[in-house]
């Protein structure tokens, strides 16, 4: 079924997954979240491909809808984007009951979320991801949050969807270099809980790489069934949901140092590409699992075009000290996720920082 379904002891709702189901949003929401005003906040490089087509189905489904545009990219995933949006939503009378909705990539699901979690402390909460990288990841989980200078949703909380709206149709409209980004966290499902799918893409890249619609559909419904597991299984991170960061110690920390959403630097999922192969090679020279896993790793990652290796890396102190501010740190020890074979892998606190120097450097030097 292209359905599938979130159960949690507090909430559940259903993630959708097909092509032209932007046509059905209104008739989908007006089923969860009955209600006579709505809000759009929409990613600006979005809002004139896709704004118009979710407009007219909600507006059909009998809501009275306000949009709002939010700048793209990284760097404006902060507290002063939040403060305008609570502006916006004041200004035209949102109620408690009036749902927001996120239309765009990870930045404005995330940044949405984190709107709709605080203002009035808590309205309903749409999601409709465009990127690939946000259809499988970060619209479903109800993780919402904003950055601070000093790191990496820093400042957020768990507010699940009432909804989640994937139309597969709108990753056309997505630059390749976006949607190649989001196959690297397709990659990393693979690695953390599914050899199969791991395989599966390898198998599948041609027709996926050609935007073929089943194997779109097919792609993103694997990933958000193997995303909303996880989630069922530890909703507030306390265990094995922080599997889902894998490659992405390393990889928030290139991120931060070389500036959020940088030109000229390294993409989210670029960035987690190189985090990977850094904490696979990590786990290859601590003997924790075979070299075949980071060559099976770097090989599919070439062929989907994204960085194996960095000669232009941050200084490695920087990088260092970014990684103490991982959300992960306990004890003012940075915890790592480390593969033990293609499909497993664990958390590891203790390991030495001259194992995560020589890691970082390795990137610098393969």
């Amino acid at each position: 079924m292209p359905e599938v379904h979130l159960k949690l002891p507090h909430h559940q709702y259903v993630i959708h997954v097909r092509a032209g189901l932007l046509a059905e949003l209104g008739a989908l929401v007006r089923a969860v979240v009955p209600h006579d005003r709505a809000a759009i906040l929409a990613d600006q490089q979005v809002l004139p491909r896709h704004g118009q087509a979710a407009k007219q189905s909600l507006e059909q489904a009998g809501y009275s809808v306000v949009v709002q545009s939010v700048a793209a990219g990284e760097n404006h995933k902060n507290l002063q984007a939040v403060a305008a949006l609570y502006g916006t939503l004041v200004e035209h009378h949102m109620e408690r009951k009036s749902p927001i909705f996120a239309l765009g990539g990870g930045v404005i699901g995330d940044t949405a979320g984190f709107v709709a979690a605080t203002y009035l402390r808590g309205v309903p909460f749409v999601q409709v991801p465009t990127t690939l990288l946000a259809m499988v990841d970060a619209s479903v989980g109800g993780k919402v949050g904003v950055n601070l200078p000093q790191g990496k949703n820093l400042v957020g909380a768990f507010h699940q969807p009432q909804l989640v709206a994937i139309d597969t149709d709108t990753l056309r409209t997505l630059p390749a270099r976006e949607f190649r980004g989001g196959l690297a966290e397709c990659v990393k499902h693979g690695v953390i809980r599914d050899e199969q799918l791991f395989n599966w893409i390898d198998d599948h890249l041609d027709a996926i790489l050609a935007l073929d619609s089943a194997s779109l559909v097919e792609l993103v419904r694997w990933n958000v069934r193997i995303k909303a597991n996880v989630v069922m299984a530890d909703e507030k991170e306390t265990g094995e949901r922080a599997h889902l960061n894998f490659g992405h110690t390393f990889g928030h920390a290139i991120e931060a140092v070389q500036t959020y959403g940088a030109s000229d630097g390294y993409s989210h999922g670029e960035a987690v590409a190189l985090g990977m192969v850094a904490a696979t090679r990590l786990a290859v020279n601590a003997r924790r699992c075979d070299a075949s896993v980071l060559d099976r790793l770097i090989r599919l990652l070439d062929r989907l075009s994204l960085p194996t290796s960095a000669k232009n890396l941050p200084p490695t102190d920087a990088l260092l000290a970014s990684m103490q501010l991982d959300k992960k740190v306990a004890s003012g020890k940075v915890r790592l996720i480390l593969p033990d074979r293609m499909g497993a892998v664990s958390i590891v606190g203790d390991t030495p920082a001259s194992a995560i120097v020589a890691a970082w450097n390795s990137l610098r030097t393969s």
